[in-house]
């Protein structure tokens, strides 16, 4: 037994699985998200969900419900418990409600599916998200994604592209995505759903149109899988993170869509070299980096970047500050040489 694992054993590391769930479907606007199990699970995602829309200079208060399991309840079982908050909820009538389940209701065993199984004029829709059988936030965002999916139907399709799983917690979501949608905008494509990022549950019925679906990260792979073969959608693993992923990235995107990318691909070449040209300055400095922790693309971009500029990396040199997320795109590139340059010049 190793009772002092490493930090690179990630597994242990990745947040609740209830937390991931949240932050996708709190998201849905006009929805409700019941959390069944006890007041606390529900107070702490709350406030971290309400202080992460303060840092992102928003004022959004997460529609968050709890069954607020008490000692008896989880003693005798909480299926009444929750039972009675669905038919408060319900009477208030929200676009669709999402119970999500806690550590403490699959300790004891309640049926969950079957209580959402009853009708209630208005979706009742169950996500998996217990985590102490070895759940991740990852495998809570895949779990929600993947039964929010579930409500839709197969579509006519259009020309437009699903943005799917974009990680709503993170400081740059909305630079990220304006990033891409540019990317697709060059050739001449356009964002069908962002799902899910701040939309109302009524678009999801268009989620089976989208030509092609692009993946916020490897991680969401389960889902991309899940949507291919319940719409037939293609996917494209991951959001480009660097120069050179942010031209693959067009033409593998322009081939999934069957458009040309020659122009687009040209023009996104000389916007990356204006920007080498921009930060020439850095060039010949000595940096220094810890890339623990970091995701192994993002770790690419840096020594992409350093050897475009020229720029040596030496344990003596700068220090540079690591973000702990991706450069996405030219832009987030753009971003990164930016903070680069405060550091080497400070």
């Amino acid at each position: 037994m190793i009772l002092n694992p490493s930090l690179l054993d990630t597994c242990r590391y990745e947040g609740c699985t209830l937390t991931g769930a949240l932050s996708v479907t709190t998201h849905v606007r006009d929805a409700v998200t019941v959390v069944h199990g006890p007041k606390g699970c529900t107070h702490h995602n709350f406030s971290l969900l309400h202080a992460t829309s303060l840092d992102n200079d928003g004022i959004i208060i997460p529609n968050i419900v709890s069954s607020n399991l008490l000692d008896t309840d989880i003693v005798f079982g909480g299926e009444p418990a929750l039972d009675r908050t669905l038919d408060a909820v319900t009477k208030k009538n929200p676009s669709a409600v999402f119970v999500l389940s806690t550590c403490i209701v699959e300790t004891i065993g309640d049926d969950v599916a079957m209580v959402c199984g009853v009708d209630r004029s208005i979706p009742i829709i169950s996500v998996p998200t217990a985590g102490f059988l070895g759940g991740t936030f990852q495998s809570g965002v895949n779990n929600a994604l993947i039964a929010l999916a579930g409500v839709a139907a197969p579509c006519a399709k259009n020309r437009g592209v699903n943005i799917i799983g974009e990680k709503n917690l993170e400081y740059e979501v909305d630079e990220n995505f304006s990033e891409v949608s540019r990317l697709l905008d060059v050739l001449g494509l356009t964002v069908n759903t962002r799902f899910v990022h701040d939309l109302r549950a009524d678009s999801i019925a268009a989620l089976g149109a989208a030509q092609v679906n692009i993946l916020r990260d490897p991680g969401l792979l389960p889902v991309g899988e899940y949507l291919r073969q319940r719409f037939g959608t293609p996917y494209i693993p991951s959001f480009p993170v660097g120069m050179a992923a942010t031209i693959a990235f067009l033409k593998t995107t322009a081939d999934a869509c069957g458009v040309d990318c020659h122009t687009a691909v040209a023009e996104e070449q000389a916007l990356q070299e204006v920007t080498l040209s921009d930060f020439s300055d850095l060039s010949g400095a000595s940096v220094s980096c810890d890339p623990a922790g970091m995701d192994p693309a993002a770790v690419q971009a840096v020594h992409e970047m350093a050897d475009a500029l020229r720029i040596h990396i030496d344990p003596e040199g700068y220090a540079l500050p690591l973000s702990v997320a991706s450069p996405v795109g030219s832009a987030g590139v753009r971003r990164m040489l930016h903070r680069w340059r405060r550091a080497i010049h400070a």
